[in-house]
């Protein structure tokens, strides 16, 4: 895989990335988030593809990249396929730091260290190039706009937004209901985009039992199966805090 191209995690990071805080919006389900969009970039590299409500191992070849590499390597060695929504409930400690991290390394934040309540070590991160948010988000706003069926690539990373949560970050207020709304309904325009989101949602709403039918394929109305992305479920397990509002891990 070329390095010249943004992976959807780095992307949907990115997104969730405010401008003015240097603070990342809904961290929690955003590091359920980064868990998703590293199976729909195996699967855009021909790595791994959707066996109903599981992810199946088809070609185990590293793509050069080492944190998509070790998420295949931990899929290939399960031996069979696993389902999206056990993969993206497991635990990810650090994966919003070690993403972070790795956008800071390739100039595309920056860390700023503080303190919250004047005690408590700190690190936001802000854009340093921020054409490359504005690039992201007009992907997503053209595809909102005029209808056109999305790339996979756009596809995935709106079903994944709205998965999370950013909707409301992306467009707030009443006047970005509508937008919200659209956002949404990107989700049937990818399958495996689909899958995935809808198995983080899944997991913030305690749903794990019941296996998930196949997305719509594109192009097909959407169902009252695509819902509105919930807000974190009482019991699930809270994922590890880190990024923003966690004090910088040395490594």
């Amino acid at each position: 895989m070329g390095k010249s191209r943004r992976t959807i995690p780095e992307e949907l990071l990115l997104l969730a990335l405010d401008p003015a805080t240097g603070t990342t919006a809904q961290p929690q389900s955003l590091d359920l988030g980064l868990a998703g969009a590293q199976l729909v970039e195996l699967a855009l590299a021909g790595r791994i593809a959707p066996d109903g409500d599981r992810i199946a191992v088809v070609v185990p070849r590293p793509t050069g990249d080492p944190t998509l590499d070790c998420a295949l390597e931990l899929l290939r060695r399960r031996g069979a396929p696993v389902r999206a929504v056990n993969w993206i409930g497991g635990p990810r400690l650090g994966l919003r730091q070690t993403y972070l991290s790795h956008l800071e390394r390739c100039g595309m934040v920056h860390a700023v260290a503080g303190q919250m309540c004047g005690v408590l070590p700190t690190t936001r991160y802000q854009a340093t190039d921020t054409d490359i948010s504005r690039e992201i988000r007009a992907r997503l706003d053209n595809a909102i706009r005029t209808g056109v069926p999305p790339d996979p690539r756009t596809a995935a990373l709106a079903a994944l937004a709205h998965a999370v949560g950013l909707g409301k970050h992306l467009y707030p207020g009443n006047e970005g209901r509508s937008s919200r709304s659209r956002l949404r309904d990107l989700i049937r325009h990818d399958p495996m985009g689909g899958l995935v989101a809808h198995a983080v949602m899944d997991v913030q709403s305690g749903v794990a039992a019941q296996p998930r039918r196949s997305p719509a394929p594109a192009g097909r109305p959407a169902t009252a199966g695509v819902r509105s992305a919930p807000e974190p479920a009482r019991g699930v397990p809270a994922q590890p805090r880190h990024g923003s509002m966690a004090r910088a891990v040395a490594h």
